[in-house]
């Protein structure tokens, strides 16, 4: 953009004023933001081609340049430890027949919270479920925890949570999942009090379904405000499979058969929340 120069009657009419000295050194900063969520390409469908059948969304968390917590003693990331769970889920799954699976994320690609949900909702999923692996302070924290919706965190430990796993759409200062106004103005109206509630049901399987492969911590149901979780018509859970921060945890959370245990612990919870859909009038 050219610069203006010369001598301009100034403002008010009160003499001129001059344009000639150059203009203060300016700073821009560049932040490249992400394409709203309804450009995200949606991810196939795996399983019976019938559409009849039940499809549920398995959302690997974080991704990308944002990795999660971390095992720093260990090495390992949350990023990878929840995507190797999304296969193995997704491969229980498939075994069955009787289910159609999609992944969020089939590799490390970054994704909004607002994403994740959005990819569910134009699927028409019947079921969402986003895996993660939750962090503290101390190694004695052991054990997962099942979260649904609330708009008002059920504990501290929850709004923290929230807080932590929310932020992940601000890239410098910059709220990326305000890209999407319409989103952002969606209520809690009674459709979603009912997906709310059926969430809730389903948090309830699947810890009976999933205890007896998955350690569990005594508060195992726990309430936050998720953004990953408001779709307003699809029953949807966080499941943090353990924690990352516990050595015991992360050695359960990355050995193959410690995998097959979560998978088949939640595959079960999954099986049988659609067969009792089916059989109902």
């Amino acid at each position: 953009m050219a610069l203006l120069a010369g001598v301009f009657a100034a403002p008010g009419g009160g003499g001129t004023a001059d344009y000639t000295r150059p203009p203060k050194k300016m700073h821009s900063i560049t932040v490249h933001v992400a394409p709203p969520a309804k450009g995200v390409a949606l991810p196939p469908i795996s399983g019976p081609k019938d559409p009849n059948l039940p499809l549920i969304v398995i959302d690997a968390g974080h991704g990308g340049h944002d990795p999660g917590a971390a095992n720093k003693a260990k090495g390992y990331k949350e990023k990878e430890v929840t995507l190797a769970l999304a296969l193995a889920l997704k491969n229980r799954l498939l075994r069955s027949g009787r289910i159609r699976v999609a992944l969020t994320r089939s590799d490390d690609r970054f994704l909004l919270l607002q994403e994740r949900y959005d990819i569910a909702r134009r699927l028409g999923a019947d079921l969402f479920i986003s895996l993660h692996a939750d962090a503290a302070e101390s190694d004695a924290a052991q054990g997962a925890t099942i979260y649904t919706l609330s708009e008002t965190a059920s504990d501290r430990e929850a709004a923290r949570l929230a807080a932590r796993e929310n932020r992940v759409d601000i890239i410098n200062g910059v709220n990326l999942a305000s890209q999407d106004s319409a989103v952002n103005s969606i209520l809690i109206d009674l459709s979603q009090r009912e997906a709310m509630a059926q969430s809730a049901d389903f948090a309830r399987l699947l810890y009976r379904e999933a205890a007896p492969y998955v350690p569990f911590r005594s508060n195992y149901h726990r309430f936050a405000s998720l953004v990953v979780l408001k779709a307003p018509d699809i029953p949807s859970v966080l499941f943090e499979a353990g924690y990352i921060t516990s050595n015991k945890d992360v050695e359960r959370l990355t050995s193959a058969a410690g995998q097959r245990n979560v998978a088949e612990g939640v595959a079960r919870a999954i099986e049988i929340y659609f067969a009792r859909r089916a059989s109902t009038p």
